[in-house]
């Protein structure tokens, strides 16, 4: 991709995106993500429905007449992204890829963080951690992360999150709001994500196509695994066939729904051909 249809792709996204983080997910975000506490901000001369605990003993005793402490949410925040790159990503039957949907989730998430001032940091993985950069503020910093997001080209095709999440868990010493962003095939992150969810807040974001919940009935075709590469003759005209297939996708679905929920993180589902905005804003809700 040459500098002028990247910088053109970038444009494009920030424009959909951030309209949406704007009109959309910034009173969401501020008010399901809160800050770290209370910090002290100043004090003022008591008002009647004043709580009496926040007195200031010490001031009111030097001027002779009561005096409360006044407090703001200290508001600062770390969003990290976590978006899988691995082979698996490209795949689309429905208009767009699985990666197309992560990105434009990944960059809305990360303009509803600029809103709020809060830092935002990105991680890529396969089955290894193709890329980091740390958390900053700015929007500068935000179109850098959308052009990784668009341009990377990672060295592995496989997957594993536990890898991605003992990274993170080595990187990031706060507390950060985590959003791990991937179709989740795969398995075996049960630990790491315990380990994780007791630190961060943090989401599962499984995006998916139609054609990986049900096989269908073509007659015998070439199937190539995108993470693996390997070939095979499959005869979808089995029943018995496409009856494991379906299953195979419901272990794996079932496997990321109970792991995330058995750890206290949040998930969330969006197909790719859904509309992942309805999505997000349902899940900041419930969660407000």
């Amino acid at each position: 991709m040459d500098t002028k249809e990247l910088l053109k792709k970038v444009r494009k996204i920030e424009i959909k995106t951030r309209r949406l983080s704007d009109d959309i997910f910034g009173g969401e975000y501020h008010s399901t993500f809160k800050g770290r506490g209370m910090t002290f901000s100043e004090v003022r001369q008591y008002q009647y429905g004043d709580d009496v605990r926040s007195i200031d003993w010490n001031v009111t005793a030097r001027y002779n007449e009561p005096f409360v402490k006044v407090f703001e949410e200290e508001r600062e925040l770390t969003m990290m992204l976590m978006v899988d790159v691995s082979g698996s990503e490209f795949f689309g039957t429905v208009n767009q890829f699985k990666r197309v949907v992560l990105t434009e989730i990944s960059a809305t998430l990360a303009f509803s963080a600029l809103q709020n001032n809060d830092k935002v940091g990105l991680i890529l993985f396969s089955e290894e951690v193709e890329l980091f950069i740390p958390p900053k503020k700015g929007k500068s910093h935000v179109l850098r992360i959308i052009r990784e997001l668009l341009e990377f080209e990672p060295k592995s095709h496989g997957t594993d999150i536990s890898g991605a999440l003992k990274f993170l868990s080595n990187v990031l010493k706060k507390k950060s709001i985590v959003f791990v962003l991937s179709d989740f095939m795969c398995s075996d992150y049960q630990h790491n994500l315990r380990i994780t969810g007791k630190k961060h807040d943090l989401t599962g974001i499984r995006v998916y196509d139609p054609m990986e919940r049900e096989l269908p009935n073509l007659g015998v075709v070439s199937m190539q695994d995108a993470e693996t590469g390997a070939i095979q003759w499959v005869n979808t005209s089995s029943r018995q066939v496409r009856n494991a297939y379906t299953a195979h996708y419901h272990e794996q679905l079932t496997y990321f729904q109970d792991t995330f929920k058995r750890a206290g993180c949040g998930v969330l589902d969006c197909q790719v051909d859904e509309s992942y905005v309805k999505k997000l804003l349902g899940y900041f809700k419930r969660r407000s």
